[in-house]
């Protein structure tokens, strides 16, 4: 089971003395202590562990949000930086000793620029109500993580969030230009902008991805670009997963670049297709959903190649989507997969990458752990660029089949690392992989990513309990705050 610090009761014992002050800086309704209020935050998307805060702020500008940093940093409370709490991967998890500053109240559409195809948002606003501010002009926002209707986009900077269409537009990282962010003193400052190259180290790099552990961003400069001529995406059926991960190889080393490449195995073709009658066949073992942009004479031309490159792989199933309905309806059956799947067990949702040319066998070792712990995988992911997302299938109120379901779990992000990949791809560590960094990095390596945070956070108070092995984080927090 993972563990959590022991909070700091002397911090708890002030807690309506914090909650007053609190209340100077934002409306007193947005400063939030019942207990039956508190519940809502008590977990995020890692629903397995539950952690009530002391107290929720839920500002609205930028300058509330740096004076409550000001505040807690003054009386040694740790803060956890929130988002939609859509985090898989215990990224806002709380501490009982902690203020959740959440920004969901933060989602303003500050500046739109076309002529620079920027657009300036508050960072509480969904993923996909970017794209919906500049949808009727035609342009949209490429990141597009499955749950874009509700994570926001300090979210997905934190944890570098991906989606569906990363294969050829990227991830957060490469569609971020600029943020406003409040450091752990409180002072307010400035990276990046509104242009694709800034001046200086670049500082924008080291934050995307952070997990709100150098600093909470509250406003950014996001890239914006016009929307394609047209896109249609198709499916390939196969009878193994790892005859799909041969195909998935083939089609990256053809030197071919659709707009997504995604991989169903067979659960997840069954549950999704019960859930949102995408079309999918059900005959098959695996399932491919590519998709290509371009007029209709270029989609046609790639489609025409793709499937050149996949006949060898004998596909049991090949079938283009024939109109709008039809491609609408295959997203919505892979976008629906992951809640899907909860109408069948509890699940948890990994997320780690490995080579294109791992595919195969890391497919296959997956059947096997799961088989050796008696219990069920489905496998929905990016594999385009090889980030998987196995879905372990376990019983919540049985102590046992959590535990397996943690130990098989973990043993799927060792299989990653040893196949040459890495923990994660896109939903970051929190604490989910916390005590396994150690299988990814030796200890001098996380020493120096913690001298990182160091600079930003001298007293380690920002999203305390994450990303760093507790064995090495505890002595070296304690030192800190001691100095």
């Amino acid at each position: 089971m993972i563990e959590m610090p022991v909070p700091d009761r002397k911090i708890i014992a002030r807690r309506d003395d914090i909650a007053a002050r609190l209340r100077r800086i934002v409306p007193a309704e947005q400063v939030i202590h019942a207990a039956e209020e508190l519940k809502a935050y008590e977990c995020d998307g890692l629903n397995a562990y539950r952690q009530p805060p002391m107290l929720v702020v839920l500002p609205d500008t930028t300058a509330q949000v740096a004076a409550v940093v000001t505040l807690c940093r003054a009386e040694g409370v740790p803060i956890i930086p929130r988002g939609s709490g859509t985090s898989l991967a215990g990224g806002s998890l709380p501490t009982a000793d902690s203020v959740v500053l959440g920004l969901s109240r933060m989602k303003d559409v500050m500046e739109i620029d076309y002529e620079n195809r920027t657009i300036r948002v508050q960072t509480g606003i969904t993923n996909l109500a970017v794209t919906g501010a500049v949808q009727p002009d035609g342009f949209f926002y490429a990141p597009d993580p499955s749950s874009q209707l509700a994570c926001a986009i300090g979210g997905n900077i934190a944890m570098n969030s991906g989606g569906a269409h990363c294969l050829k537009y990227g991830v957060t990282t490469n569609n971020l230009l600029g943020v406003t962010m409040v450091m752990a003193d409180g002072e307010v400052v400035e990276f990046g902008g509104a242009h694709l190259d800034a001046g200086g180290y670049d500082f924008l790099s080291l934050i995307c991805g952070s997990e709100g552990q150098l600093g909470i961003c509250t406003e950014a400069t996001l890239k914006i670009l016009p929307s394609a001529e047209g896109a249609r995406p198709m499916l390939f059926g196969f009878d193994t997963n790892e005859v799909a991960g041969e195909a998935v190889a083939a089609i990256i080393r053809a030197g071919l670049c659709p707009v997504a490449l995604e991989f169903m195995d067979k659960p997840a073709i069954t549950v999704s297709e019960n859930f949102a009658k995408a079309g999918y066949p059900l005959d098959v073992e695996a399932l491919l959903i590519v998709e290509v942009e371009g007029s209709d004479a270029e989609i046609d031309e790639q489609l025409t190649r793709i499937e050149a490159v996949v006949a060898p792989y004998a596909p049991s199933t090949v079938k283009r989507s024939g109109n709008d309905i039809e491609s609408a309806k295959i997203w919505a059956g892979r976008k629906a997969a992951f809640g899907a799947i909860g109408q069948l067990a509890d699940y948890i949702c990994l997320d780690g990458c490995v080579p294109l040319s791992q595919l195969p066998d890391v497919l296959k070792q997956t059947a096997e752990l799961a088989k050796k712990y008696d219990l069920r995988v489905a496998n929905v992911f990016h594999a385009g660029d090889g980030n998987l997302h196995p879905l372990i299938m376990y019983e919540a109120n049985d102590p046992d089949s959590s535990r397996k379901a943690e130990e098989l779990g973990a043993d799927l992000l060792r299989l990653c690392v040893e196949k040459d990949g890495c923990l994660t791809g896109e939903h970051g560590v929190g604490i989910e992989k916390r005590e396994l960094m150690l299988t990814q990095f030796n200890e001098r390596e996380l020493r120096q990513q913690m001298a990182i945070k160091d600079v930003f956070d001298p007293s380690w108070m920002l999203n305390p309990a994450k990303v760093f092995p507790l064995s090495l984080s505890t002595p070296h927090v304690e030192d800190c705050r001691a100095a």
